[in-house]
């Protein structure tokens, strides 16, 4: 494809961490093929502004793949121009969705194309040469602030599944199970669908461990050996503990690193090659950090903190069972905490086992009434 055919950006693909970006860049390069790999070009942050905005003038890119505060500062500079963009993609949705990314998210959706069903404000107005844009809003599960931004941000929403799209409109009424939310419907938190579970890798096996908070990194250390999981993610909701972690595996034997966003873009980038590679063990992480992370290899998730709900979880143990392959979660709680295992497992519809590390084996107990 010459300069001269280029016709300007079609797609906006938005996502809310730097690997994710770039993760789906990889993706869209190997799509391209090596003649055409320029055609996509990343706006992430962390990378050097000066260097993406002279690849956007030279290369003339028709896919650009970036995180919301470098898109719209480049957008805001005016190097960025989207008004005749066809399609926006928001992958994990939900997360872009969250008060962090609103100033942002607010400057893409009015600045790339045109909302489907709307009119441009006059015929030399700033809205007027746009083109109707299609959004595309990707997540494993479907909060009811999904919903609501599919149809404020579009025309007859279609909610697209593994095995059916159907009118966003015709989902059950909010309910236990398919589209909870508190009376105001503010909060996600609280929100869970079908579409939590059937994210779910149908081989996955799910554990519950009860634990003291003290005995709990040698919980893990047991847990790993039980199940002789090569390649392993523990989930952690602060950032803090992060290290302490690792240090405690390391002593014990185990090759551990920690991943968080406060660490350099180097430094992620050098933590993540190590453990896709084999040379860690053990991937110590918080939420927002492993989203998107793509490792097939994944055969252990660890919740050494409970995660907040029962989407929350989905994204967490969607780290592993890829492609077939088998997984197995395992949730280390403490005593007090087994009711919120019992109640992620009845509102996500899977079997949580109660289980034990004993003589090098993971055993299923009996659980207590």
């Amino acid at each position: 494809m010459t300069p001269e055919q280029k016709p300007g950006i079609e797609a906006v693909i938005v996502a809310p961490s730097r690997e994710l970006g770039m993760q789906i860049v990889r993706e869209v390069e190997r799509l391209l093929g090596p003649a055409d790999k320029k055609l996509v070009q990343q706006l992430v942050g962390g990378a050097n502004r000066s260097r993406q905005e002279e690849a956007l003038k030279k290369n003339k890119p028709i896919i650009v793949v970036g995180t919301p505060g470098r898109i719209a500062e480049i957008s805001a500079a005016g190097k960025l121009h989207t008004h005749g963009c066809q399609f926006l993609v928001l992958d994990e949705v939900d997360q872009l969705l969250s008060f962090n990314y609103r100033e942002d998210m607010h400057r893409i959706l009015e600045h790339v194309g045109r909302r489907s069903g709307t009119k441009p404000s006059g015929i030399m107005g700033p809205l007027a040469r746009r083109t109707e844009r299609q959004a595309i809003l990707v997540s494993a599960t479907i909060p009811f602030s999904v919903v609501r931004a599919a149809r404020n941000w579009g025309r007859d929403p279609l909610l697209v599944r593994a095995k059916s799209v159907v009118p966003l409109d015709s989902l059950p009424a909010p309910g236990p199970g398919v589209l909870a939310s508190d009376s105001k419907m503010t909060s996600t938190t609280s929100s869970v669908t079908q579409g939590a579970t059937e994210s779910l890798p149908p081989s996955l096996k799910h554990y519950y461990c009860v634990s003291k908070i003290q005995h709990k990194v040698d919980t893990l250390r047991r847990c790993v050996h039980a199940l002789d999981a090569q390649t392993v993610i523990a989930f952690m909701n602060n950032t803090k503990p992060l290290k302490d972690v690792v240090f405690k595996l390391e002593a014990r034997g185990i090759k551990a690193a920690e991943l968080h966003g406060d660490l350099s873009k180097l430094a992620r980038a050098t933590t993540l090659k190590k453990f896709k590679e084999g040379e860690l063990r053990v991937l110590v992480t918080n939420e927002l950090s492993a989203r998107g992370l793509d490792v097939p290899e994944c055969d252990l998730v660890v919740n050494l903190d409970l995660p907040t709900d029962s989407i929350h979880y989905a994204h967490r143990a969607g780290r592993t069972g890829r492609l077939g392959r088998k997984g197995n979660v395992v949730t280390i709680c403490e005593e007090p905490e087994v009711f919120v295992v019992k109640k992620l497992r009845r509102h996500l519809g899977v079997g949580i086992q109660p289980c034990e590390f004993t003589e090098g084996k993971l055993v299923v107990c009996e659980e207590e009434e």
